[in-house]
């Protein structure tokens, strides 16, 4: 019988590029949604993206049987001074909407030219096994934020966000060539290295 890993994420985008990228694993991926927790939910009121995510999985950990995985990401920008940082879902204030949220982000680096609107985004996944151990996986992916919105798909910053390597945002890119760049894919494969060993 397969192992379960369960996703403490209701976001569906997340969901698929998670069971996209583990599909070649022997685990079962489910989120915390198909086991009927689709109420469960943590206040993110950590200071760094390790906390958060830690605590996203460790609180679900206690619910249900099997491996949980959870994850934070923050987009950084260094004009800002690492803005909006661990705050990137919330940056705008509440209720959070991506709209709004990139909306402030734009209003916040007028007047920037494109060399200095360098960031990043980054991605730390937590997993809780089932005996309780503990370990981590982050990805990261450097760029620059766009004078405007730019591409159809994706979610989040994803429209502003240029990918320095491809020099597309992501919500340019199809889900295929997101999954093969984004900063959760290379957390993902750097968790799906610890969980081969």
């Amino acid at each position: 019988m397969k192992r379960k890993i369960v996703l403490s994420s209701g976001n569906k985008h997340k969901i698929e590029e998670i069971k996209y990228i583990l599909q070649d694993m022997p685990f079962e991926v489910v989120s915390k949604d198909d086991l009927g927790y689709k109420d469960f939910d943590v206040v993110e009121d950590g200071v760094t993206l390790e906390e958060n995510a830690f605590k996203k999985a460790e609180e679900l950990h206690k619910l249900v049987n099997g491996i949980v995985l959870a994850d934070d990401t923050g987009l950084f920008v260094d004009a800002l001074n690492g803005e909006p940082g661990v705050y990137s879902a919330r940056y705008a204030g509440e209720p959070a909407s991506d709209k709004n949220n990139r909306l402030m982000l734009l209003e916040n680096l007028k007047g920037f030219p494109m060399e200095k609107r360098t960031a990043y985004f980054k991605t730390v996944i937590a997993v809780v096994f089932e005996d309780g151990i503990k370990i981590t996986a982050e990805g990261r992916v450097n760029g620059k934020i766009a004078f405007e919105e730019r591409g159809q798909n994706g979610f989040g910053y994803d429209s502003l966000f240029i990918v320095s390597d491809t020099g597309k945002t992501f919500a340019e890119m199809s889900e295929e060539e997101k999954n093969k760049t984004s900063h959760r894919a290379r957390a993902l494969l750097n968790l799906k290295e610890k969980l081969e060993v």
